[in-house]
């Protein structure tokens, strides 16, 4: 009797466990569809030029954001074409836009390379001027009175390069003329930078690295306004290092070249102490400014 029993189970048993093994073998293959789908595109229904437009749009509201997903898609459909080539330069414009300053930078030469010929190239190399063009300080740098000269100047160098593909290439493109501007700008500030580094030094002491650094703005910037200063420092330190012959020769050329230059007010010749241009930087060091 008790075998009858147990033979009576046995086929209940065996079709729980097969019951169970097909359940475990659906779940099995839902998860491997799921783990193999792939995530729906929002943008799928939408034609490429559409998008583009839809792109445009946002972009011109301050919504640079949803541009760029959008603009990435029409890049990625429509490579190959112009619509492409348009899709990456107003990409690079939206990347700048939100901060992004190595995605555009990246994406801009990646054009330029890819695109030689292309008839935007003269825009492509304008566009990559303005992201180096690093024309604003922040809120740190405006409460502090912080100028561009102070600056790290190689974003300054790339951008003047930049700027100069755009004159010399492109003399008729309505780019130009602003390209010009900046370049006049950039160099004003690469000078002032120089000037800024040789007041530093002359105010530690360091009268020949001031001399030197001085004499370099005013070789290689020779039309700057910071000419100037570059000037009267080298005759400060000249003086401080006991170079008699040399700061005569650099007031000579401060007189021809500023007549009319305040810095001329004193006699340094006969005086190593505080001068009124060493008063005035003085008085205009910004209140973060230790030395």
């Amino acid at each position: 009797m008790k075998l009858l029993k147990t033979t009576l189970k046995t086929p209940k048993t065996e079709s729980s466990r097969g019951l169970l093994a097909a359940w475990l073998a659906v779940c099995l293959s839902m998860m491997l569809a799921a783990c193999g789908s792939t995530p729906q595109d929002e943008f799928a229904n939408i034609p490429s030029d559409k998008l583009y437009a839809d792109a445009k749009d946002d972009a011109s509201e301050g919504n640079f954001e949803l541009a760029i997903k959008k603009l990435e898609k029409v890049e990625a459909r429509a490579s190959g074409t112009l619509l492409s080539q348009q899709a990456q330069l107003d990409l690079a414009y939206a990347y700048f836009r939100t901060g992004e300053k190595a995605q555009a930078l990246a994406k801009l030469d990646r054009f330029i390379r890819l695109h030689p010929t292309s008839p935007a190239l003269d825009y492509a190399f304008y566009l990559q001027g303005l992201v180096n063009f690093n024309d604003n300080l922040g809120l740190f740098g405006k409460l502090s009175r912080q100028d561009l000269a102070e600056r790290d100047q190689q974003a300054s160098r790339d951008a003047y390069e930049s700027f100069k593909q755009v004159v010399e290439r492109f003399p008729q493109s309505r780019y130009a003329e602003d390209a010009r501007l900046r370049m006049n700008h950039i160099v004003n500030s690469l000078a002032a930078g120089e000037v800024h580094v040789a007041r530093y030094y002359l105010r530690r002491g360091a009268y020949l690295a001031a001399a030197n650094r001085a004499q370099q703005a005013v070789k290689e910037y020779n039309q700057s306004p910071a000419v100037e200063e570059g000037l009267f420092i080298m005759a400060q330190a000249y003086d401080k290092l006991g170079l008699v012959p040399l700061r005569d020769d650099t007031l000579r050329v401060l007189r021809q070249s500023f007549p009319n230059s305040e810095y001329l007010s004193a006699d340094i010749a006969s005086s190593a102490g505080i001068t009124p241009a060493a008063t005035k930087a003085k008085q205009q060091k910004p209140w973060w400014q230790l030395w």
